[in-house]
């Protein structure tokens, strides 16, 4: 496991979801280097199934070093945000990391912030055991995952990086593997038992799945071998296109503001725009009339999965599928507006 360094002793973070799992291993792993720590939750009388509060976490970090501030926040309500936030400053003076779930809006944020705020995204490449994996998984999952130490690890690790590492989608095994970590059976709940990959990265790990069925395990969501991809029908981004088209309106653009433009490869593709600054808004082939101000690059296929909400923008941005240039804010807006558009397409 990585060692503490000591390097975030007066570091004060400020921590969603820290009553339990990720967010308390996270909060005891800068604790150990006498950190602050806010716990920013829910939680606050026992649970009959779920253990943990926000004040039995508060006295495990102060057990181990650190200096703990309680704050009953529901991550929904603006103002018991910006009131635990107040609270932190007043009793620690501000907080110089923070731990919120974890979104394409790390993009826009690294960007807004760059040079003074580093904003990065981190994820499981397994299953982590948590209570909330227990409810989900059913009986035996917790031999298919890893414990929560090894997220707690990564945070520590990238919380030590400068404010120039930043807008990067971390997996927590590769950015231990950089710290010099090679043996990860010290992070498993069965050492040597196949593992689960975690549900929200895109591939499968055609190795895994089979050294589990080798060792006769099953995985508990089993996916068939991949098989090539049909190419998208005559015309599909075409017709996508003109669906865009026919849902724009005066209010979309009001709201939006901004020239997208797509580079795609493959069969029906070429250069397409979607102008969202004009007046009703517009499609077409080729260059818009003004700048773009977002550039995307992917193939004519994951641009029509993408907009019929069968592909995430944020997994096809961490998997490579989706390249953007130019303003990552804007990127953000175009993601809302499909959302809009997936029944449709």
């Amino acid at each position: 496991m990585l060692p503490n360094t000591g390097r975030l002793a007066g570091c004060t973070v400020f921590i969603t979801g820290a009553s339990r799992g990720i967010g308390k291993a996270i909060a005891l792993k800068a604790a150990k280097d006498g950190a602050n720590i806010v716990i920013a939750a829910k939680t606050a009388q026992p649970h009959p199934k779920l253990l943990g509060t926000i004040y039995t976490a508060a006295e495990e970090i102060e057990a181990v070093g650190g200096k703990a501030l309680p704050c009953i926040v529901d991550v929904r309500d603006e103002q018991q945000i910006n009131a635990a936030v107040e609270k932190a400053i007043k009793q620690f003076g501000a907080y110089t990391i923070a731990k919120y779930g974890m979104s394409m809006y790390v993009l826009g944020m690294a960007e807004e912030f760059k040079g003074e705020i580093a904003v990065n995204a981190l994820w499981p490449k397994t299953a982590i055991h948590t209570a909330a994996m227990d409810m989900l998984g059913g009986p035996g999952i917790e031999s298919q995952c890893r414990k929560v130490d090894i997220i707690a690890d990564a945070a520590y690790s990238i919380f030590q990086k400068p404010k120039s590492f930043t807008g990067n989608f971390v997996i927590d095994e590769g950015i231990l593997k950089e710290e010099g970590i090679e043996n990860f059976d010290v992070y498993a709940i069965k050492p040597g038992h196949p593992l689960q990959p975690d549900f929200f990265l895109d591939e499968y790990p055609e190795a895994v799945s089979k050294k589990m069925e080798s060792t006769g395990a099953v995985p508990e969501f089993k996916e068939e071998k991949p098989q090539p991809q049909p190419k998208p029908r005559s015309g599909a981004v075409e017709e996508t296109f003109r669906i865009v088209k026919d849902s724009l309106s005066d209010d979309v653009v009001k709201a939006t503001q901004a020239v997208y433009l797509f580079e795609l490869s493959g069969e029906d593709g070429g250069t397409w725009f979607l102008d969202l600054k004009s007046k009703g808004g517009n499609v077409g082939y080729g260059e818009p009339s003004d700048q773009a101000d977002v550039v995307m690059s992917m193939t004519t296929d994951d641009f029509v999965k993408m907009f019929s909400g069968k592909l995430k923008p944020t997994m096809a941005f961490m998997s490579g599928k989706l390249k953007i240039k130019g303003n990552m804010a804007l990127a953000i807006k175009l993601e809302k507006l499909m959302n809009q558009m997936n029944a449709r397409l």
